[in-house]
């Protein structure tokens, strides 16, 4: 279960609007990723858990998940807590990820900075040898730390320490985001209300941050992310050698 790539997302289809095109292109890279939801998302004004859980489903297919779980923590609460800590940590030592992308460190959403501080705290713990934990058969976990963190951007906008290029798979993230039909690009609400994320402007204004955060890369489309812990670490040169831009 050795994954290249762990996404916290604090409710399903955070991981989708927020790192979809980036997830998309990793996978088509060859790498294995995974995307461990906080919630289940069952506060949301609009749709049911099962509706949810369904939509979910169709997502991870869009984007070749190789792994996706749901720890379940309360959606409106995701109590900060060492229960909850320790269900992370058994999570990122079952499958050892070298990277781990998470929430932005402030947000609109309170469960957004919630989920984050959690998950920021047990990615340290998680390499300390003296938190016990175990697998699904019982077995001790060994300590494990990634080597990486990045924040993701959500509803508020931050100064990003780089942006990745997903001109090539906005097509793949735009599929994930509608797969969440009862969330987002509703033309018609029926008879549940529309909300802050319904409408089709809040649907547009997702393709407009991502073709100006594109465009300041020098890319069509890009996303936008903090690295935890600055500054990045580089070894050699070759991240700059790989890239042409248009700027």
């Amino acid at each position: 279960m050795k994954l290249d790539v762990l996404v916290f997302a604090s409710h399903p289809d955070d991981a989708e609007l927020n790192c979809g095109g980036t997830i998309a292109a990793l996978t088509s890279q060859g790498k294995k990723v995974g995307i461990i939801d906080l919630t289940k998302g069952e506060m949301g004004t609009r749709g049911t858990e099962e509706t949810r859980s369904e939509e979910v489903n169709k997502a991870t297919e869009i984007l070749g998940i190789s792994f996706r779980k749901n720890l379940d923590l309360g959606d409106s609460l995701i109590p900060y807590n060492r229960e909850n800590q320790l269900k992370i940590i058994e999570q990122v030592r079952l499958t050892k990820p070298h990277i781990c992308i998470i929430g932005a460190p402030f947000d609109r959403h309170p469960d957004h900075a919630k989920g984050t501080n959690l998950c920021i705290d047990a990615l340290f713990y998680a390499g300390l040898k003296k938190i016990e934990t175990s697998d699904a058969e019982g077995n001790a976990q060994k300590a494990f730390r990634p080597s990486h963190i990045l924040h993701y951007m959500q509803d508020r906008p931050f100064e990003p320490d780089f942006v990745f290029d997903i001109s090539e798979h906005w097509e793949t993230k735009r599929k994930s985001m509608l797969a969440f039909n009862t969330q987002f690009n509703v033309a018609d609400p029926g008879d549940e209300p529309q909300t802050y994320i319904s409408s089709e402007n809040y649907f547009k204004q997702l393709e407009a941050r991502a073709r100006y955060f594109g465009h300041l890369a020098g890319f069509e489309y890009g996303e936008p992310f903090k690295y935890h812990l600055n500054p990045v670490p580089l070894k050699s040169m070759d991240l700059f050698f790989e890239n042409s831009t248009s700027r």
